[in-house]
C-alpha cells in the first residue's frame, strides 16, 4: 500500500535553537509521544509525514521546545486528533458552552492563545492575543481554510504576496494553502482576533501506514 502524502507544516521554519518552555500546558511533550506511538510511527516516520526534523520532534517530546500553535495543527493532523486533545483539556464531550473564566491560556512565540470551541469539533477556534509588532514568522502554508475575526487593534495579513490591513470589525476568510503571514500592525497596541481553522476531512491517513515498530 503506497504511503501517505506528506502534510505540509504550518511553520515550516519553526525550528531554531532551543528556547524555555514557560507557558507550555504540562505534560505536552509526553501526550506528542504517546498520539505518535498510538498510530505506530517512529520519530523518522512523523517527520516524514510532518515535514518537521526528527530533532525538533524528538525536543518537542522531551519538553526542550514550546511548539507554536502552527506547529501543533500539524502535529495535530498528522496524529489525527485536535490541538485540545494535545494540550490536555478535558474532553467535555459535545461541549457548546466555553465560559471566560475556565478558558486556559496557552503561549508560544510571544503570542497567547485560549481555546473558543469544543475540542471535539471539526474546526479548531480560537481567541489569539498578538504582541505589538509581533509576527508569525516566515509564511505559512497548510491545509485547509482560515476565517480570522478582528476585536481589537489592527491585524496585518499578507495573504499570497499581498498585504491587508484589517480593523476591528473586519473578516478574513481564505484558503490556508496560500502563504501566509499574521502581525500586529502597530509598533505599541497589541492586536487580538478570533481564528477558526478547518482541515481537511481526510486527516486520518496515518491508518494507512505499514505496521512501523515504535521506538
Amino acid at each position: 500500500m503506497p504511503g501517505p502524502t506528506p502534510v505540509s507544516p504550518s511553520f515550516p521554519h519553526d525550528e531554531g535553537r532551543d528556547s524555555a518552555t514557560a507557558g507550555a500546558a504540562p505534560g505536552l511533550g509526553e501526550r506528542l509521544r504517546q498520539a505518535r506511538l498510538a498510530h505506530r510511527l517512529t520519530l523518522e516516520d512523523a517527520a516524514g509525514v510532518s515535514g518537521l526534523s526528527v530533532a525538533y520532534l524528538s525536543r518537542l517530546e522531551n519538553g526542550r521546545r514550546q511548539p507554536s500553535l502552527p506547529a501543533l495543527l500539524t502535529l495535530a493532523r498528522v496524529y489525527a486528533t485536535t490541538v485540545s486533545a494535545l494540550l490536555g483539556e478535558r474532553d467535555a464531550g459535545e461541549e457548546t458552552i466555553i465560559r471566560a473564566a475556565g478558558a486556559e491560556p496557552f503561549r508560544a512565540h510571544g503570542w497567547t492563545y485560549w481555546r473558543a470551541g469544543s475540542p471535539r469539533r471539526g474546526m479548531q477556534a480560537l481567541r489569539v492575543h498578538v504582541p505589538p509588532g509581533r509576527a508569525t514568522g516566515p509564511a505559512r502554508v497548510h491545509p485547509g481554510e482560515e476565517w480570522l475575526y478582528v476585536t481589537k487593534g489592527q491585524l496585518r495579513l499578507t495573504l499570497d504576496g499581498t498585504q491587508h490591513l484589517l480593523a476591528p470589525g473586519d473578516v478574513a476568510h481564505f484558503d490556508s494553502g496560500l502563504a501566509h503571514v499574521m502581525e500586529s500592525a502597530d509598533a505599541y497596541v497589541p492586536v487580538e482576533f478570533l481564528m477558526v481553522h478547518a482541515a481537511p476531512s481526510t486527516v486520518a491517513f496515518t491508518a494507512c501506514l505499514p505496521g512501523a515498530a515504535a521506538p
